[in-house]
């Protein structure tokens, strides 16, 4: 039982550890981006050309604190992954190992694209299209920064999530859970699944942003097919076992390297 609780007890430790190391870099990424708050909602505000209100005393404070947060996480972005990638390095062999460093790099920089194409493309469009149709229906368009920073965070964190997607489903494919002609054979679920989700996770639930949403899933769905075809293992893996009952299975979880 001790050859059993001691490793497990400083494995938690170690967990522990690099879980303080990602907080205090996030706090001290905190601070420094809160510095420029102000900077970064002016950015945010680039399309609407009215200038933002706050409606109570701390709107204004929670909404620089909301900004410089999402700012805390995209810098502390390399700091997390390697604490990640640490943690689960004993449990990998060498060659997955390699795979490691190139898998993560590319998870950030997918991360980092769907915020870019967010911020450059479907948030002004959003944006516009709702102050245009209020502006359409006579009404003066006033909006509080606490709600429009909210609005367009949450876009940004859901853009850059979705992103993610051809990485996952390849590297799903890579250890043979699924296979590219099983995503293909469900291409008409998943565009399903993209609406329902995008209904779903979108702030508002109107029918435009919810294709907007969508159709980038289904795109990177595709996306994701093709990497798939591409570092895919063709199929499921399949576990052949002994024919004979008798004969020993081996011990369980136990890895060669």
């Amino acid at each position: 039982m001790a050859q059993i609780l001691n490793p497990l007890a400083a494995h938690i430790r170690t967990i522990k550890k690099r879980l303080i190391i990602v907080g205090a870099t996030i706090l001290v990424a905190l601070m420094v981006a809160f510095g420029f708050s102000g900077e970064m909602v002016a950015w945010l505000n680039r399309p609407f050309s009215n200038q933002l209100v706050f409606y109570g005393p701390t709107e204004a404070l929670f909404a620089s604190i909301k900004v410089s947060f999402l700012a805390a996480i995209l810098a502390s972005l390399p700091v997390i992954f390697y604490q990640c990638w640490k943690s689960i390095e004993p449990a990998l062999l060498p060659k997955e190992q390699r795979w490691g460093v190139p898998l993560f790099v590319l998870a950030g920089a997918l991360f980092a694209f769907g915020l870019i194409f967010c911020n450059l493309v479907i948030l002004p469009l959003v944006i516009d299209f709702f102050v245009s149709f209020g502006m359409d229906h006579s009404v003066t368009p006033e909006l509080s920064v606490g709600t429009y920073i909210d609005f367009n965070v949450k876009f940004l964190l859901i853009f850059g999530c979705a992103f993610e997607l051809p990485l996952v489903l390849t590297i799903l494919a890579r250890v043979g859970v699924v296979s590219a002609q099983v995503l293909a054979k469900y291409r008409k679920h998943a565009s399903l699944a993209a609406l329902i989700l995008s209904a779903i996770v979108t702030p508002d639930a109107t029918l435009f942003t919810m294709l907007l949403m969508a159709v980038p899933l289904m795109v990177l769905y595709e996306i994701g097919i093709l990497g798939a075809r591409i570092f895919g293992r063709g199929g499921p893996t399949k576990i052949t076992l002994p024919l004979d009952p008798d004969l020993p299975m081996g011990p369980a979880g136990h890895r060669v390297r």
